[in-house]
């Protein structure tokens, strides 16, 4: 008989349904009109029912199959209160068929941390703006990313009444990522994508000194990773804290696992162990191809204000 599939693979599987299970709760949300918006630490800092619900959902489902592993949500939310029709059982058939890569076949559910954004991009959902929102599930292992789940609820929202709406991309260190088309930016253009809602004098200055040939500002860092990995853009630059390890653990699994690269502004690796601080404080920088060009053109000035 086969043997069981790996437990990544198994938590992968699972994260990858629980994730198409989010994306018919934010939907859901957004058609029946009550966002139920709540300011948290301002008025780029929100939180609406689909925060609440999907985080609510991903956490319980995860929890109840994997329930000694660390999942660590964006929201502070009571847990006791998830209701059934909120749990997904089920998962991606076509996954637990992959083998798993050798070096992460012996792990355990306590050595793994699932870093969940329930909706990365809340503010763009509250404005509209569809296609910038993402579901994000992270796992690490040792500290890094190694696997992960984005979910575009609205992906192919404007291709009219008959298109399907949502998909899911998926990647494991060591495997690849899946879902979607692997597309390198044009050659020799300098396309720098960054924060549409948390603009400042220091991102400024550090695109400016970029010498981009154009500017993408979008909301969420899922986004920004799948603009990245599709070649809509060469480079996430963000020069500001901010972004938290829910943003980017999932992101940077993915893109990792296609060979591009995502560190702090100044290079140094994000760690993802259950004791670390859950703010990137020293901002991003992100590439698919030829990180080393732009992380060489960061100034100083602009590494030496942030202190991860």
């Amino acid at each position: 008989s086969m043997a069981s599939p790996a437990l990544l693979m198994r938590v992968v599987a699972s994260a990858y349904s629980v994730a198409e299970k989010a994306a018919t709760i934010v939907r859901n949300v957004m058609s029946a009109g009550d966002l139920g918006i709540v300011e948290k630490a301002g008025p780029n800092d929100l939180q609406t029912k689909a925060d609440r619900l999907v985080q609510k959902s991903i956490c319980a489902s995860l929890a109840r199959k994997f329930p000694k592993v660390t999942i660590i949500g964006e929201e502070e939310l009571p847990t006791d209160d998830v209701t059934e029709d909120l749990i997904e059982d089920g998962h991606c058939e076509e996954i637990l068929k992959k083998p798993c890569p050798a070096q992460y076949t012996g792990i355990k559910e306590e050595e793994l941390v699932i870093w969940v954004d329930p909706l990365d991009g809340t503010k763009e959902y509250t404005e509209g703006l569809l296609d910038h929102v993402t579901v994000l599930i992270g796992i690490a292992y040792g500290g890094k990313a190694i696997a992960g789940v984005i979910n575009q609820p609205y992906y192919n929202y404007e291709a009219g009444a008959n298109a399907v709406l949502g998909r899911t991309i998926w990647g494991v260190l060591g495997m690849g990522a899946f879902g979607f088309q692997l597309t390198e930016a044009p050659a020799g253009k300098h396309i720098v994508i960054t924060t549409r809602s948390h603009s400042s004098a220091l991102v400024n200055e550090c695109i400016a000194a970029l010498n981009p040939d154009h500017v993408i500002r979008v909301g969420g860092a899922g986004n920004k990773v799948i603009q990245l990995i599709e070649g809509k853009a060469s480079a996430y630059v963000f020069a500001s804290p901010g972004c938290k390890k829910w943003d980017t653990c999932a992101p940077e699994a993915i893109l990792h696992a296609v060979g591009g690269k995502l560190t702090d502004i100044r290079g140094n690796s994000f760690q993802y162990n259950k004791e670390v601080k859950h703010m990137n404080s020293a901002g991003v920088l992100a590439t698919l191809r030829n990180y080393d060009y732009y992380a060489s053109r960061i100034p100083n000035t602009v590494k030496e204000s942030l202190v991860p």
